[in-house]
Order: C-alpha cells, then sequence, then structure tokens
C-alpha cells in the first residue's frame, strides 16, 4: 500500500532533523486541516448561510427603522463570525512554526557542543548535530510560509465576502 521507498526516506529525514521534525509535521497537518476546512467552508457552507441571512432580511416588512439597522447588523455581524471562524488559530499556528524550527535548531546545536565539549573533534558528530540544527528551521520556514500564504488569502476572502453579504442587503425601503 504504502511505498517503502518513501517511509525510508521519511524516517531518514526525521533522524537526520530530530524529533522536533515530528512536532513541526503534526503542527502542519493541524494548519492544513484547518485551512482545508475554511476553503470547505467559503465554497459550500457559506452559500446556504449567505441565502439564509438574504431570506431573513428580504422577509422583514420594513429596512428603515432603527430597529430594523440593528437587525441587519446583527445577521452582518453573524455572518462575519462564521466566515472568520479558525481564522486565528491557523495564524497562530503560522506564527508558531517558525518557533518550532529555532527550537529544532537549538537542539542540534547542543549536540554540537556535546561533541566539541567531548573534544574529539568528531566532525561525524558535529555535521549530525547541524543537520538538526538546520532541517527543522527550514521544515519550519517552510510550514509557516505556505500557511501563510493561504492564510492571508482567507482573511481577505472573508473580509469581501462579509462586505458583499452586507452590500446585498438593502436598506431605506420602508
Amino acid at each position: 500500500m504504502f511505498d517503502l521507498e518513501a517511509i525510508r526516506a521519511v524516517r531518514d529525514f526525521v533522524e537526520q532533523g530530530g524529533n522536533v521534525l515530528l512536532v513541526i509535521a503534526f503542527v502542519t497537518a493541524v494548519m492544513w486541516t484547518l485551512i482545508y476546512e475554511r476553503f470547505w467552508y467559503f465554497r459550500v457552507r457559506h452559500r446556504g448561510e449567505r441565502e439564509r441571512i438574504r431570506v431573513l432580511w428580504r422577509a422583514r416588512a420594513e429596512h428603515s427603522s432603527w430597529h430594523a439597522h440593528q437587525i441587519r447588523r446583527m445577521l452582518l455581524s453573524q455572518v462575519r463570525q462564521k466566515l472568520q471562524q479558525r481564522l486565528g488559530p491557523i495564524e497562530t499556528i503560522v506564527k508558531l512554526c517558525p518557533m518550532l524550527g529555532l527550537l529544532g535548531t537549538v537542539t542540534g546545536m547542543i549536540e554540537v557542543f556535546d561533541v566539541m565539549a567531548a573534544g574529539s573533534g568528531n566532525a561525524r558528530g558535529m555535521a549530525g548535530g547541524v543537520s538538526k540544527a538546520t532541517l527543522p528551521t527550514m521544515a519550519g520556514m517552510v510550514a509557516a510560509l505556505s500557511g501563510m500564504l493561504f492564510s492571508i488569502q482567507l482573511r481577505r476572502f472573508a473580509r469581501d465576502e462579509g462586505e458583499r453579504v452586507a452590500d446585498s442587503l438593502e436598506i431605506g425601503r420602508s
């Protein structure tokens, strides 16, 4: 079922980069699950929500009183809240990924210093520590950059779609 060569490659990569790579992989999987959920919501679920709000607004007899404006604000607030749901955790994970990479850098450098402190001058041992220092940094940055691009896009869509819904709820007719 799984390609054994791919499994070996991943295992070797984790051995070279240290256990912090597993944490980065888990956090990245959570981030991408949340990103996928938001895209799914925007494409599938939001359409029904947008239509539900429009129907509720159009069913009102009047749209110009103070009370009607407050109901409109409440409806728009509900839409915007649902549009922005889970964007905060995605952005937090994006900011966390480079910090996890930095954690890997620190743990890898500790290995290098341990080899140096032993006084053996073991180049292979130092190279392993340097590898454990650089691979998590790279992985954290790649995860952060990929997540950042999509989180910006999601935030922009949520803002623009909230404005489109607001424009569709006409005011002023009595």
